[in-house]
């Protein structure tokens, strides 16, 4: 699938796109290249940027913007490191971030929010809030689906599955971004490093970003990573800190740009 979908010939690539849209039903309206003969090639197509102003970001520095078009899977607290992965179903904070014990200490009774992205969906991902990044981790693994399927029947989906985690400083103090890969992913990317699977060579990898020397800082609303392939962002925060909208429940869908919910605390509790 990765070298199916990098394949440039006209014919192949075409009928490639025009499958796709007509299965998922894809809005070409919103693309910045509406025509689906325009791309070089399927994945340049899936990875499709929008038109200016087809996702406002919510204002205020206080507010939580949501990163990617999706749907809601699970959100809420972190209990004792375990997060909800389907009714009747957790996972372990600890596994989900590599089993990296600073990292996991850091949202011990936190927050989380879930969110799918399904094959017809905006795959490029954007910060919820400004951000300074101190770490990457890539984690390989399994490619199985995210669908509300699968996650209802795989224990432990989110652990087992490749995923790239990334630690940002921001106003409401740690958050993780976790890419989740899924079926026919074999590559996701950041802004920062472009294929990390093949920069990490297939084994656990982490990358540390000193602040003073090497600065990358995004804004709330700027893209930071885009799945070549569809998938899942998890996103976790300290405890105390995030307070998410009650509206927001399992199966909502949701928007690049609009409110999740809002900063509750700047101090660490």
């Amino acid at each position: 699938m990765h070298w199916l979908a990098r394949v440039k010939v006209a014919s192949v690539k075409n009928f490639l796109i025009r499958m796709f849209i007509r299965r998922y039903k894809v809005d070409m309206s919103l693309a910045v290249e509406p025509q689906a003969e325009s791309y070089p090639d399927f994945n340049a197509f899936f990875t499709r940027a929008l038109k200016p102003g087809a996702r406002p970001v919510v204002p205020g520095d206080d507010t939580l913007a949501c990163p990617v078009d999706g749907a809601v899977s699970q959100l809420g607290p972190i209990w004792h490191r375990q997060l909800l992965q389907a009714k009747g179903m957790d996972y372990s904070l600890y596994s989900l971030l590599g089993g990296d014990e600073g990292m996991a200490a850091l949202f011990h009774n936190g927050t989380f929010a879930t969110l799918y992205l399904s094959p017809r969906d905006y795959h490029r991902i954007h910060m919820p809030l400004n951000g300074v990044l101190r770490r990457m981790r890539y984690i390989p693994g399994r490619l199985y689906s995210v669908n509300t399927y699968s996650a209802e029947h795989i224990p432990g989906l989110f652990t087992r599955n490749e995923r790239v985690v990334t630690l940002f400083d921001t106003p409401a103090g740690p958050m993780a971004m976790i890419l989740v890969g899924a079926i026919f992913v074999s590559s996701m990317e950041t802004v920062w490093e472009q294929d990390l699977r093949a920069a990490a060579g297939g084994a656990i990898r982490d990358w540390h970003y000193d602040p003073d020397r090497e600065p990358i800082a995004l804004a709330k609303g700027e893209e930071m990573g885009r799945f070549n392939m569809g998938s899942t962002v998890i996103m976790l925060f300290e405890q105390g800190r995030i307070e998410l909208d009650e509206a927001l429940q399992p199966g909502t869908v949701v928007r690049m740009g609009q409110r999740l919910g809002h900063i509750a605390s700047t101090d660490a509790s």
